[in-house]
């Protein structure tokens, strides 16, 4: 086992999911972090810096949404994965903790090899993110992909990963209608299931923050940025 730099937070009121997923991510080299609570969370977030974070949802004190929704308004924080691990499988629940924030969302129960699959298919996308530095200008809105900057009028727009890197696609190809599999695999990659109404809880999202009219919905096809 080789030891990384790469450090994981892990936030789950149940001891025996801490020790379990712990155990298994800490024999894949990774450094492990715990928090038993949403508020924990938060305070570990800002104090470990983690690139990757895998919370439950429901906590006492506070639940895995509410600390999402803070930790991706802390600047050091912008870049940092979140995945909900939660025994809650509904539609609802899935589109909540996407509008919440995170980046994937992960069922319990799930068997150690799996989730630590999982866990290297996002770690993965997140370093081959890291040596991108390309800026684009689009419609008057700078897009900068190194710094996960938005800047439309003057105006500096924060977007939670997933929601940047969906933007950064669309716009990167002005005009071009990208397929829903398409995207679903530039975007979440093949190796992440994700709900079948992600990728429209977060055009709703790009709607609301950057403009209602620039994101087009093909029918039965997919989406597109048009300027």
């Amino acid at each position: 086992m080789k030891k990384t730099q790469t450090k994981i937070l892990l936030v789950d009121d149940e001891p025996d999911i801490l020790e379990i997923v712990g155990y298994n991510l800490a024999q894949e080299g990774y450094q492990i972090v715990t928090a038993s609570n949403g508020k924990d969370a938060i305070a570990k977030a800002q104090k470990e810096l983690p690139e990757l974070i895998i919370m439950d949802v429901m906590m006492a004190e506070m639940d895995g949404m509410e600390a999402c929704e803070h930790i991706r308004k802390i600047p050091e924080l912008n870049n940092v994965i979140i995945t909900f691990l939660t025994a809650r499988s509904e539609d609802y629940s899935q589109v909540a903790g996407f509008d919440a924030g995170a980046d994937d969302y992960i069922t319990k129960p799930i068997k150690p090899k799996l989730l630590v699959s999982k866990v290297k298919a996002l770690l993965r996308r997140l370093k081959e993110q890291e040596v991108v530095t390309d800026t684009i200008n689009v419609g008057g809105i700078e897009i900068n992909r190194e710094e996960y900057k938005i800047i439309k009028g003057n105006v500096e727009i924060a977007l939670p990963r997933k929601e940047f890197e969906l933007f950064y696609l669309l716009a990167s190809k002005p005009g071009k209608v990208f397929k829903r599999d398409e995207i679903l695999d530039k975007v979440w990659g093949n190796e992440v299931v994700v709900g079948g109404r992600t990728i429209d809880v977060h055009i709703r999202k790009l709607r609301e923050k950057i403009g209602e009219d620039l994101f087009k919905t093909i029918k039965g096809v997919g989406y597109k940025f048009e300027v």
